[in-house]
């Protein structure tokens, strides 16, 4: 493979960098940070902060059930407009994006399965230091 196809660190750190910049134009919350990792046919997200302020002050408020609801309905929002990226960014096609949020931790995690392996180039070996050598 060329050096033109991406390594599957830059194709991580590609999707992290646009699933924030979804998450802060769309529902105007930043995660605090995005870790994607692919592996084979399936792409993993989990997203660290991910609770809105409404949903948090539900949750404070013991209205749990309606907070999980709103999580569940913005996820469902989102869903499209994650695949859009996902597919863009990987050249393959998403054929089931599954998640779950925890109102406790502020965690969402993501499962995106993909129709097909995205290609991807293995990263350049780092050189050892001549004392391990």
């Amino acid at each position: 493979m060329s050096a033109s196809v991406p390594t599957r660190g830059q194709l991580e750190r590609k999707l992290s960098q646009l699933i924030q910049s979804l998450y802060t134009k769309e529902i105007g919350h930043q995660p605090s940070k995005i870790i994607c990792q692919l592996s084979d046919k399936s792409l993993t997200i989990i997203l660290e902060d991910s609770i809105t302020q409404p949903e948090q002050l539900l949750a404070q408020q013991g209205q749990d059930d309606l907070a999980k609801e709103v999580r569940s309905n913005l996820d469902e929002a989102l869903k499209p407009k994650l695949q859009e990226v996902v597919e863009s960014v990987l050249a393959v096609k998403a054929i089931d994006i599954l998640s779950n949020a925890t109102l406790d931790t502020g965690r969402t995690g993501i499962v995106v399965v993909l129709e097909s392996a995205p290609k991807f180039r293995e990263a350049a070996a780092k050189a050892k230091p001549k004392s391990e050598k």
